[in-house]
């Protein structure tokens, strides 16, 4: 595991859980699977600590858990789990574009928690939207079901699987240390979810009424209160045991389809894009998440399932579909004559046509752009000498060399020796230049981590050094919410606004404009991460 990768999971896991389960979570990741007590001699930390720490991770799906050959019960943190973290932000906005605000909250409450019944989902999510509703509104439980429901149809949530009881393995886990409203962790035996039968089932749940509207004006009371009545609400629904997290793949799916429609739209056009989504969305279901194209569709398929907004003719269509096969970037290819000409969508292709653009930019933004058409050049050829570099990209010998052994230091290029006699002398050697693709990406993707860990350590210091004004300008924001609460006048309200000083107003709005550019940054990076991963995860198992 790299340093980088470790590095960005420790600032990930002390910025959401704290210090102590960033400590235990570092230490799982470092060294593998350890039982119990190894984790509390080894970061010498309390036994109660540990157990609390593993309860918060196994909640959250970043730590296993299974039986050893020698019997004892091991725990793994999952890194590629706690990198999730990260984008969590685009999860809930893809749930709110999906399926509004009810879906939206839906999600961020399974986030926040890791796992919830789905009893309990519904009850929070109303009682969130009443809140904000206006007074004598509510939210229906009926409807907050409904988008529960078709989040679970469309897969985007799924059933966590049961712990497998192996003699005492269930009875193995550490004891429980959030209430008892905690679920049982899940456990490592069954790695994908789908492999249980009742993966995708909604139960059926007793659960008639509408949101309650918290009835305390101050938040900290309310949330205690919540708290305390979620501990004695016994009341069944008829899921009990039954929990729900996030489908972490499902998503990435999603932003997959969604990263090849936008870029078929800004390589031909909106109609081209459009098609495309079409085939997308009709091999949905059929075609397995790590194929390397859909299942063939026929043209005539294809024009009966297009929106009703894109009323074009057959012959138009046909022109179209031959223009994506023909294109460079072989988003689309065509798999035989019948029906009209059956065609697919080259997944794994499209992904490395679009990690290869990613490369070229990076080069073109650090480098320039001769050093770029070099890359790209390279890239097309695949091994070259160094004087063919020269001829076929028309740079002058010196600045050739330059740019190659620039590009050699960074390890964006390799250099391949083919000797003509076995002493590889070098007046009897070729000396080749040549780019891997795929190493080159999971070198940009380290260089990723690093910036988007540098990002969040920005982010918390800038945080830090400005914690007094910040703790001022919310004490503020509370007094006056409760002055507007209670019906002050508006001099009152402008007598506390006047508390905070122009110099700290100014500096209080340069701090939020830092930390929404670092915040935008922290998600355009996370977009290239994923960029990057579903390509080398998508070459890495076509290779197998």
């Amino acid at each position: 595991m790299a340093a980088q990768e470790v590095r960005l999971c420790g600032l990930l896991l002390q910025e959401h859980f704290g210090e102590v389960v960033e400590k235990i979570g570092i230490h799982l990741l470092r060294s593998g699977a350890l039982n119990l007590r190894a984790v509390v001699q080894e970061t010498n930390t309390s036994l109660d600590l540990v157990k609390k720490s593993l309860c918060v991770l196994v909640q959250h799906g970043m730590c296993t858990f299974e039986r050893s050959r020698r019997g004892v019960v091991e725990y793994r943190a999952s890194c590629e789990r706690v990198l999730r973290i990260l984008r969590y932000p685009r999860y809930i906005y893809t749930a709110k574009s999906l399926y509004g605000d009810t879906g939206e909250l839906i999600v961020e409450e399974i986030l926040q928690r890791g796992q919830m019944t789905m009893s309990s989902a519904v009850k929070t999510v109303a009682d969130r939207l009443t809140h904000n509703m206006e007074d004598g509104q509510s939210m229906d439980y009926a409807e907050v079901i409904n988008s529960f429901t078709k989040l679970v149809e469309t897969h985007f949530l799924q059933r966590c699987p049961p712990v497998v009881d192996q003699g005492t393995a269930a009875t193995a886990e550490p004891s429980s240390a959030g209430g008892p409203d905690s679920p049982a962790p899940t456990v490592t035996k069954s790695a994908q979810p789908e492999n249980h039968p009742d993966c995708y089932k909604v139960p059926q749940i007793h659960l008639t009424g509408r949101g309650k509207r918290s009835r305390s004006s101050e938040d900290g009371e309310g949330d205690q209160r919540a708290a305390k009545r979620a501990k004695v609400d016994n009341t069944e629904h008829g899921d009990e045991g039954i929990y729900w997290r996030v489908n972490f793949e499902r998503f990435h799916l999603h932003f997959r389809d969604q990263v090849i429609i936008s870029a078929v739209a800004s390589k031909l056009d909106q109609t081209s894009s459009e098609i495309v989504r079409t085939m997308l969305r009709m091999s949905e279901v059929t075609t397995p998440p790590n194929a390397a194209y859909t299942q063939p569709l026929s043209a005539n398929e294809i024009f009966r399932s297009l929106p009703p907004g894109y009323s074009i003719a057959r012959p138009i269509l046909d022109q179209y579909l031959t223009l994506l096969v023909d294109d460079p970037m072989e988003f689309v290819g065509k798999s035989g004559d019948s029906g009209g000409g059956m065609y697919v969508v080259n997944l794994h292709r499209a992904l490395a046509n679009l990690a290869k653009a990613t490369l070229e930019s990076v080069v073109q933004e650090r480098f320039g752009s001769r050093s770029a058409r070099i890359f790209r050049l390279l890239l097309r050829k695949r091994h070259l000498e160094q004087k063919q570099v020269e001829d076929f990209a028309m740079i002058p010998a010196k600045e050739a060399k330059d740019m190659l052994y620039t590009l050699l230091s960074e390890n964006l290029v390799q250099l391949q020796e083919i000797p003509k006699t076995p002493d590889h002398a070098p007046s009897r050697t070729f000396y080749l230049y040549t780019v891997n693709q795929l190493s080159t990406a999971r070198l940009l993707l380290q260089n990723c981590y690093k910036t988007v860990g540098n990002l969040i350590e920005r982010r918390l210091f800038e945080t830090r050094e400005n914690k007094r004004h910040l703790e001022k300008s919310q004490r503020i924001e509370a007094i006056l919410a409760s002055l507007q609460a209670s019906g002050a006048d508006q001099a009152q309200l402008q007598e506390v606004e006047e508390m905070i000083t122009a110099p700290e107003r100014q500096q209080l709005e340069t701090l939020r404009h830092h930390i929404n550019k670092l915040d935008s940054s922290e998600n355009q990076v996370d977009e290239t991460i994923f960029l990057l991963e579903a390509y080398t995860s998508s070459t890495t198992k076509a290779s197998h």
